[in-house]
């Protein structure tokens, strides 16, 4: 059974006061808008409209928090940020969300780690390089998924990862880890699945709560 099988839905914010309180853990996951960040969440949980795919970007403008185990009460969630990038949400909105994401990002106490979703046929786009220095500042692990891997052929794909694996390493250290995804092909998924679930055990054990 998948470590996310039984993930719903818990809570929307529209700004920092409007989340729950900072108990427990969350995985963050993040990426420009339309890079397949919502696909990768749905394919990671075994649902198909967990998370919302819309095929116009720019549509996820909330914060929305995914309970891991509700049934058990489990204070362990995966939270969908709203994606970046899109030229045509208006100013205003963009300006809010820059800020409330930098804030949720340096601030999170309960936040253990990142998901970084990039397409992986433009990886490290100017706002995905931002997202890393605002995050990789805080010390926590960040994993990339270079999703629609699909769409690439195999010696593509290989030439994305080993590029986009050695720039991260460069630029940001061991702390960033790289893999490639396919939500279609739903490849992938285990190695995702161990890189997330090795934050949540040791938080589990109270070593990260500190």
């Amino acid at each position: 059974m998948s470590l996310f099988q039984n993930a719903a839905f818990y809570i929307s914010a529209n700004k920092m006061t409007d989340l729950p309180p900072p108990i427990g853990v969350e995985i963050a996951f993040a990426g420009r808008s339309n890079a397949g960040k919502s696909s990768a969440l749905n394919t990671l949980v075994n649902h198909n409209r967990l998370a919302y795919v819309s095929k116009q970007p720019g549509r996820t403008q909330l914060i929305n928090f995914f309970c891991l185990n509700p049934e058990r009460g489990d204070d362990k969630f995966l939270v969908d940020l709203p994606g970046y990038g899109y030229a045509k949400v208006p100013e205003k909105i963009r300006n809010h969300w820059q800020g409330v994401l930098s804030a949720y990002l340096t601030e999170r106490t309960s936040l253990a780690g990142l998901v970084l979703v990039m397409d992986s046929r433009r990886p490290l786009q100017p706002l995905d390089i931002q997202m890393l220095d605002w995050f990789c500042y805080t010390g926590k692990p960040v994993h990339v998924l270079l999703t629609k891997s699909d769409k690439l052929s195999r010696n593509e794909e290989k030439q994305s990862l080993f590029k986009t694996r050695k720039a991260l390493t460069e630029g940001w250290g061991e702390n960033v880890t790289v893999q490639s995804f396919s939500s279609l092909k739903r490849e992938g998924v285990q190695e995702a699945e161990k890189m997330i679930g090795g934050w949540l055990d040791p938080v589990e054990e109270g070593s990260i709560q500190d």
